[in-house]
C-alpha cells in the first residue's frame, strides 16, 4: 500500500484514535479517551498510527515494564510504567473497520515490533482475543494461555515474543 505511513502518535490524532478504538472494541473493552491521551502524552515512542491519504486509519499503543505480569488494570493508564523495563506491552492494536483485510495491522505490528528492538526491549507482550492468535502468532508470537484477565468481561490470552 504505496500511500500508507506509520510513524509516531501526536496530540493532534487523540480524537482520530479514540474513533478507531470506539469502532473495533466494544465499550468495556476499549480504551477512554482519558486513557489514550495519557499514552501519546506520557509514551509517545511506543505509540503508532497508520495514516492512509492523510487521515489517521489504525493504530498501535502500549507501555512498557519489566514486570511479566501484564494484567494489572492500572498499567492501561500507564501506572507502574517504565520507559526503560524490558517488556514493550501492547494495550491496543486497532484499525478502522473500514479498512481492515488491508494489510495495515499486520505493517502496523511489523513497524512497532522494529521499533521495540531498536529500543534495546526483550520482549513484546500482549493479550488477546482466541480468534487472533493466529494473527499474531504469523508476527512470531506463541499462546502463553489463558490469561488471568477478565478486563470487559472477556476472555484473553496472553501472548510473547522474544526479541
Amino acid at each position: 500500500m504505496k500511500d500508507l505511513t506509520i510513524r509516531i502518535v501526536t496530540p493532534d490524532d487523540l480524537l482520530a484514535c479514540h474513533t478507531i478504538e470506539a469502532n473495533c472494541f466494544p465499550a468495556p473493552e476499549a480504551a477512554l479517551t482519558t486513557s489514550l491521551r495519557t499514552r501519546i502524552e506520557e509514551y509517545p515512542e511506543g505509540f503508532l498510527v497508520a495514516e492512509l491519504g492523510g487521515k489517521v486509519v489504525g493504530q498501535i499503543n502500549s507501555g512498557s515494564t519489566h514486570k511479566e505480569d501484564i494484567t494489572d488494570e492500572a498499567f492501561k493508564q500507564l501506572i507502574g510504567h517504565d520507559p526503560d523495563g524490558r517488556n514493550m506491552v501492547v494495550f491496543s492494536l486497532s484499525v478502522h473497520p473500514k479498512f481492515q483485510h488491508r494489510g495495515i495491522g499486520g505493517k502496523l505490528m511489523d513497524e512497532f515490533i522494529n521499533m521495540a528492538r531498536e529500543m534495546g526491549k526483550s520482549t513484546v507482550k500482549l493479550l488477546c482475543k482466541h480468534d487472533l492468535i493466529p494473527f499474531y502468532a504469523r508476527h512470531g508470537f506463541h499462546d502463553d494461555g489463558l490469561s488471568a484477565s477478565a478486563h470487559g468481561g472477556a476472555q484473553w490470552h496472553a501472548m510473547t515474543l522474544p526479541l
